[in-house]
């Protein structure tokens, strides 16, 4: 019986049946740690009992030379980039690896990083909770707290900004890959891609998966100009910040001038938390409380909520107070 490359109807299908089995096998561990160690443990183990009902799921299936339960319901086999072989020993443990514990490395790691970045800026107003974390600290984490400790100021701030753009770009790689693989029809995951593991189909009507290439494609090109229009809606966004930003700056010494001035004058002394200077530009927050207008904008670019009382909102919430004296 002739093999011939699966469509993407069969790859998103079986896709969509492993995650299904997945799901599963990790709410089973979740309960399970639940039920005998607390609920105080499966909150701080539960993403590392996902990750290990992963690779188990995965271990005892692509790696021990066995269809997944999803390649199976939809009769495909895996092969390499020859189409001739099944894959090998190692090609099969690369993929298991990019595919579970990659994502859960790079999520920890930009997650400890943007911690440790805040930590170390906003040592004052995290004092506290870095002192409750220190039993709990693994020794990459402390590591990387020595590591960032050695940064100077402005090395942090652009740290957390990188961090902040990865966080962004790390979903819209995945939707950009999706829009490939519906105008391809070959790799439905990034990690099979790398590994360079493709299907084979048997079984079906000849011509089943071709049928509907067509209307996969068009959703690829759909789902393409979305993404690029996403991407040019934030870097207007981002333009326009920037080119306020550099208009703040350059009006910035007058206004600071006058503000001291009126102050003195009215013989009021109010002074930002977060620079620790008199407030210039005086912006509040939907929860009342006043910062500087560029203090709270800049704290904006990686923390949506406030510097005080912790309340979450939207940067587009914050009120500009024209002519505030008080």
């Amino acid at each position: 019986m002739a093999l011939e490359p699966a469509g993407p109807a069969r790859l998103v299908r079986c896709g969509q049946k492993d995650e299904l089995y997945r799901s599963g096998l990790r709410s089973g561990a979740g309960a399970a740690l639940h039920s005998l160690a607390g609920a105080k443990k499966w909150l701080e183990w539960r993403k590392e009992i996902e990750l290990l009902s992963d690779v188990a799921y995965f271990v005892l299936t692509t790696l021990s030379g066995y269809q997944t339960l999803g390649e199976e319901y939809v009769n495909i086999v895996q092969v390499d980039s020859t189409k001739k072989r099944v894959p090998s020993f190692l090609r099969r443990a690369a993929f298991i690896a990019l595919h579970t514990v990659l994502p859960y490395c790079l999520e920890k790691g930009l997650l400890h990083l943007e911690h440790e970045l805040q930590a170390e800026a906003e040592s004052s107003t995290l004092q506290s909770t870095s002192a409750r974390g220190l039993s709990s600290r693994t020794l990459i984490r402390n590591w990387m707290q020595k590591q960032v400790g050695q940064l100077t100021e402005e090395q942090k701030k652009r740290g957390l900004q990188v961090v902040h753009v990865l966080k962004q770009c790390i979903p819209l790689l995945h939707r950009l890959h999706l829009a490939v693989f519906y105008m391809s029809g070959t790799f439905y995951h990034l990690s099979k891609r790398i590994a360079g593991i493709s299907y084979l189909r048997f079984g079906g009507l000849q011509g089943e998966d071709q049928s509907i290439r067509s209307s996969y494609k068009f959703l690829g090109i759909i789902s393409l100009f979305h993404l690029l229009l996403t991407l040019g809606v934030q870097l207007y966004s981002f333009k326009q910040k920037q080119r306020a930003r550099q208009d703040w700056k350059l009006h910035r010494s007058l206004a600071h001038q006058k503000k001291m001035t009126t102050e003195k004058t009215a013989g009021h002394h109010s002074r930002c938390i977060l620079c620790l200077e008199e407030r210039r530009h005086t912006t509040a927050t939907p929860c009342g409380h006043l910062f500087c207008w560029e203090c709270i904008t800049e704290w904006c670019n990686t923390r949506t909520e406030c510097p005080l009382c912790r309340e979450k909102f939207h940067p587009q919430k914050l009120i500009y107070l024209r002519h505030y004296q008080l």
